[in-house]
């Protein structure tokens, strides 16, 4: 295969958050390009930034490659900050396009509430991290170290002036032509780059990728468990319906996976659930309102605080919290009450639907024997007191094909 990829380029994209499909998604596209013997990979970058643990695995990744990296910020417009500054300092070649940014790398908290000593500390091994990338690669330390503790801002001429990127290019094809010829150090030796007239290998997300990214929005993951809890409720208040309960299933699943990413406040949690039970008994208790009112007021405040973090890449939208609010409100409102009153509403068919109809005797009854017009039909009766032709009777019990009856009165 080396004759075959010997001038192959491999193009991998990240735009969004820093999370673990990215971070998959990149590894296997160095991976491949190992197997390819490519000539180099570039990964163009427009990120906020992202998960600490992720940006790790592809910073990992880059600085053990025997491929040379080059790590793209654009388009035009594009950024690389927090963790996508750390991953354009790991790379070979850091580039940019114009009207593009970098830096902002000071570490927000994700998760449990940091104290002063604590922040301290994350701040510390993030400059260390970030100094020793820089210092690998021959970058600006002091610019690196400002971007962690101060979270300055550089643009790409300025990037380009401090020395924490190699080059500013264009697009993608004048990139190739100014990357032609260098000489890069690899864990393996070095290399003198041939891209002038590299064929170009664009490697997008797969579906599972793209599908495991897509979830793994703090919004998406909200909307999913919100599925999920509809459609158990509905399963259970409606044994046998099946559908709503796959669904449901398959839904917390999938919020499972992105919540296991993203800093939930169990107090939040806690407040939602309440909301649930308030909306459940509202359908068993004439409140007037009250306890629906209460379900909307801990349903909004539990998905306000429900994210537990600083960091605005991972709290929830109200643009999501309010429709889910009202969606609930309805589910609940509506449907729920609709189900539990078909669930308590007299049997239409058999001998049940005859208590408590009212009929007429057509013969005087006593305990022994009578005869009953019950729903335009005749029906032996029986009843614990006497009763005479022609009063109206109420059915009290079925016993078979006979009827037990009282007097109307």
């Amino acid at each position: 295969p080396i004759s075959l990829y010997a001038k192959e380029v491999i193009v991998l994209t990240i735009n969004g958050i820093i999370n673990p499909p990215h971070a998959e998604y990149t590894i296997k596209g160095i991976q491949k390009a190992h197997e390819h013997n490519a000539e180099a990979v570039i990964i163009q970058l427009d990120t906020p930034g992202g998960l600490d643990t992720s940006m790790r695995s592809i910073v990992k990744e880059i600085l053990n490659s025997q491929v040379p990296i080059v790590v793209y910020v654009s388009p035009k417009g594009a950024r690389a900050a927090s963790a996508g500054a750390f991953i354009t300092l790991a790379a070979h070649i850091a580039a940019m396009a114009p009207g593009t940014n970098i830096g902002a790398a000071h570490p927000v908290a994700i998760g449990e509430k940091m104290d002063k000593t604590m922040a301290e500390k994350i701040t510390n091994d993030a400059v260390a991290y970030i100094k020793s990338i820089a210092k690998q690669r021959e970058r600006n330390i002091e610019w690196a170290e400002k971007a962690v503790r101060k979270s300055i801002s550089s643009t790409e001429t300025e990037a380009l002036k401090l020395k924490v990127i190699d080059l500013i290019a264009d697009d993608l094809n004048s990139l190739l032509k100014d990357i032609n010829g260098m000489k890069i150090k690899t864990v393996k030796g070095e290399v003198t780059l041939n891209t002038k007239s590299a064929k170009i290998n664009k490697i997008e997300m797969n579906f599972r990728e793209r599908f495991l990214n897509f979830i793994s929005d703090p919004n998406i993951a909200y909307i999913l468990l919100m599925i999920g809890i509809y459609g158990i409720i509905f399963e259970l208040s409606n044994p046998g319906a099946i559908l709503p309960g796959v669904i449901g299933a398959i839904s917390l699943l999938l919020a499972f996976y992105s919540l296991q990413t993203l800093p939930i406040n169990y107090a939040a949690a806690g407040l939602i659930l309440l909301g649930v039970i308030l909306f459940i008994l509202e359908l068993k208790f004439a409140s007037y309102g009250l306890l629906t009112l209460g379900g909307v007021i801990c349903f909004i405040l539990g998905s306000i605080m429900l994210f537990d973090t600083a960091n605005p890449l991972f709290k929830l939208s109200l643009s999501v919290i309010i429709p889910v609010t009202l969606v609930t409100v309805l589910f609940f409102v509506i449907l729920l009450r609709l189900a539990y009153k078909a669930y308590k509403r007299k049997p239409v068919t058999g001998v049940e639907e005859l208590i408590g109809l009212r009929g007429v005797a057509k013969t005087d009854i006593d305990r022994q024997k009578g005869m009953v017009m019950v729903h335009g039909e005749l029906w032996q009766a029986v009843s614990d007191e006497e009763i005479k032709k022609d009063e109206e009777i109420i059915v009290e019990e079925v016993k078979g094909l006979t009827l037990k009856v009282r007097r109307a009165n």
